[in-house]
């Protein structure tokens, strides 16, 4: 190791502090926090393991010890002090989604992320849906099991790396996922007045949460805005940086359990969510999932040769359909003339892809006999409706933030779209569906895990008052207080025609 690493959240370093002498009595600890102010460490804290330690690190090593310090909101805390440099010393962002938990896993050592991964979320076990999970935790034992169940859960995967080498770790998710996190009551978050528990959590001791990691690892967890904003879509803009933009304009939009979009720049950022985000992630579908292997992202009608193609993602065998592949199968229905403006379907051609399902009409993607599990995968009528109306709400939001700004959609720079849904969703589509408008097609761009990437970035650049200024900038519009969204909304439900 030739030279210190250096990061803003976890530092490592080798520091000579003077020894003692018999001219002046002084203490080991002052002298080392002497030596660390002068490479710029301020407000120095030694945990009582660690002084234990010290005297014997300090004159084994001739008082030129390797430290590990830890970003704390009232300055650095002394994790480690040893003779000899560290093997390794990592850092943690979890993404807690609903549905799926990503981990992204830093190493300080060598500078860089070693590996990122997602798994599923263990709360399923209590219910898909959050809402049911939140009946579930109104009684306080159940709320018990269901934070033992997530930190558990977090804990196993951790020690998959070496628990007491993970120093900090920083979470995002949504707010009642942060709750969870955080064991906090959830009664009061969705019952009218909605109140969460609180905002901000700050950095804490990573034990007070129950993670087993190193005895001294810090955690935070990113701040929410609401019941309906969270933790994620705070890191999602701290990833996107369109706070810092001074030109412009710029959308973030955000797909997962709801719709989340933000419109803003360096100056301003006003943000409102919807319940677009199940149809879009395939919530409201009979073979809807979110985006998997073996989902079918892609689908292309051929009008003249009459015949269907798709694909999935890994080209797995197809199980289901997720929202990307949704949204390019009504855009391509449409085109094909096999479903109206409105939605109906139409059954023009392809006959045999059309059937009955419990009663209602439906249009089959993949046959049983192309399936891993040898069902049919298919679209039904009710659905195309349903998903409809979530397009019209999305394409309601994004018109009705840039009404409140006083501009247009050819003002927009950019159009930030977050999450697998923006990794997979095919532009040209949304705008042939109404969901995006025209500009998009030109301006959208997608960010990947944003919510993930803010996490991980934090571990780097642990800028609580960037965060800070965020949140205070943010105006949020409740879409149920705006007379102008079921206007806008009445004609968004359909596919425009040229």
């Amino acid at each position: 190791m030739d030279s210190p690493v250096r990061s803003r959240c976890v530092e490592v370093l080798q520091v000579k502090s003077s020894p003692p002498s018999e001219e002046l009595i002084t203490f080991d600890a002052q002298r080392l926090e002497e030596a660390l102010k002068t490479q710029g460490y301020s407000s120095v804290f030694f945990p009582l393991k660690v002084l234990k330690r010290l005297p014997e690190e300090l004159r084994k090593a001739d008082f030129n010890v390797w430290c590990v310090l830890l970003k704390d909101e009232n300055g650095w805390i002394v994790a480690e002090v040893s003779a000899s440099p560290p093997k390794e010393v990592l850092g943690v962002a979890v993404d807690l989604g609903s549905t799926g938990i990503a981990f992204y896993v830093y190493d300080f050592l060598q500078s860089k992320l070693v590996k990122k991964y997602s798994i599923l979320n263990p709360q399923v076990e209590v219910g898909e849906d959050i809402l049911t999970r939140l009946h579930f935790a109104r009684k306080k034992e159940k709320l018990d099991y269901i934070n033992k169940l997530t930190i558990d859960c977090i804990n196993k995967e951790l020690a998959k790396f070496g628990s007491k080498n993970i120093y900090y770790v920083s979470v995002c998710g949504n707010t009642v996922m942060s709750h969870f996190f955080a064991g906090l009551p959830v009664n009061h978050i969705f019952m009218e007045p909605r109140s969460p528990v609180t905002q901000s959590y700050g950095i804490r001791e990573a034990k007070e949460y129950g993670l087993d990691i190193h005895p001294f690892a810090r955690t935070y967890m990113f701040p929410s805005i609401g019941p309906y904003f969270g933790g994620d879509i705070i890191s999602g803009l701290f990833f996107s940086e369109i706070h810092r933009k001074e030109d412009g304009f710029y959308f973030f939009i955000d797909v997962g359990t709801n719709a989340e979009v933000v419109l803003g720049n360096r100056d301003f950022l006003i943000a409102c969510s919807g319940a677009a985000g199940p149809a879009l992630e395939g919530g409201i579908f009979e073979c809807g999932c979110q985006a998997k292997p073996g989902a079918i992202c892609t689908v292309k009608i051929d009008k003249e040769k009459k015949t269907l193609h798709y694909q999935t993602i890994a080209n797995e065998k197809p199980v289901c359909i997720c929202g990307s592949g949704v949204i390019e199968l009504i855009a391509e229905l449409f085109k094909a003339g096999l479903i109206s403006n409105e939605g109906k379907l139409l059954p023009n051609f392809m006959q045999e892809r059309f059937k009955k399902v419990e009663d209602e009409l439906a249009f089959i993607v993949a046959f049983a006999e192309e399936t891993l599990h040898g069902r049919d995968v298919y679209i039904k009528q009710g659905e195309i409706k349903s998903f409809l109306r979530s397009k019209g709400a999305m394409f309601t939001i994004l018109t009705l933030l840039c009404e409140k700004v006083g501009i247009s959609f050819e003002d927009i720079e950019k159009f930030f779209i977050a999450g697998t849904f923006g990794n997979h969703i095919k532009v040209d589509a949304a705008v042939t569906l109404g969901m995006l408008p025209k500009e998009a097609l030109k301006k959208a761009q997608g960010l990947g895990n944003a919510a993930g990437e803010g996490a991980l970035k934090f571990l780097l650049e642990p800028d609580l008052e960037e965060i800070s200024s965020i949140i205070k900038n943010i105006t949020y519009i409740e879409l149920n207080k705006e007379p102008r969204f079921m206007e806008i909304f009445a004609g968004s439900r359909f596919i425009p025609v040229e």
